[in-house]
């Protein structure tokens, strides 16, 4: 057993809860791994952006990014939010950061329009994906080669190191499943309660929104 890095990024207008939701969960995960019996911290997340330093998210939260994607060593899993995503597709360095990230053996999860921000970066080409009910059909018409789903929490993509997600709190949801596969469902279990989040362990991992 690892301690496993978790880079959750954030850029000038992301969404805070987008990032801030899975990082909650990740970190809270790690400081009561020792209550689900592991003997080190299972996760450790920190804020990473294009470059290290402030960033001001949205709406006009700033947050300071600890490391930037220049000098981050290789994570074990990286956090993509949404938010302000469209001035993000055009930014060639951001992309390739990702691109690389995936590339170097990262498992990567996109919240909301963070989906944009992998099919931009072709890492979706051919696989299953989701994300906010309102930007679904913007995604399919942009990418047309996905294989995009409504009404999900979220997808895992076929390659077995992508998902995505749908908004805020299928997020978390959608986190809380990687606590499970990665550390197992006992330290999960504890997250959510410890959270009070209402997480259904027992719904199917890519239930549809209701």
């Amino acid at each position: 057993m690892k301690t496993r890095s978790v880079a959750i990024l954030v850029y000038p207008g992301a969404e805070v809860l987008d990032f801030a939701g899975p990082f909650e969960v990740f970190f809270t995960a790690g400081r009561l791994s020792e209550r689900a019996g592991l003997p080190l911290p299972a996760f450790r997340p920190q804020l990473v952006a294009e470059h290290a330093g402030p960033v001001e998210t949205r709406p006009g939260f700033t947050v300071t990014a600890a490391s930037g994607l220049e000098d981050l060593q290789q994570p074990d899993l990286v956090i993509i939010p949404g938010g302000v995503h469209e001035p993000q597709l055009k930014n060639t360095p951001l992309i390739e950061g990702i691109r690389a990230l995936y590339d170097g053996g990262s498992i990567l999860a996109s919240v909301c329009t963070g989906a944009f921000l992998l099919a931009e970066a072709g890492l979706l080409n051919g696989q299953s994906c989701t994300t906010h009910h309102e930007d679904i059909r913007d995604l399919q018409q942009r990418y047309p080669q996905l294989r995009t789903f409504e009404n999900r929490r979220w997808v895992a993509a076929e390659c077995g190191r992508i998902f995505t997600s749908a908004g805020i709190s299928a997020g978390i949801d959608l986190s809380l499943h990687l606590v499970s596969r990665l550390a197992g469902g006992g330290l999960a279990r504890i997250t959510a309660e410890n959270m009070a989040y209402g997480w259904d362990r027992g719904a199917s991992p890519e239930s549809e929104i209701t």
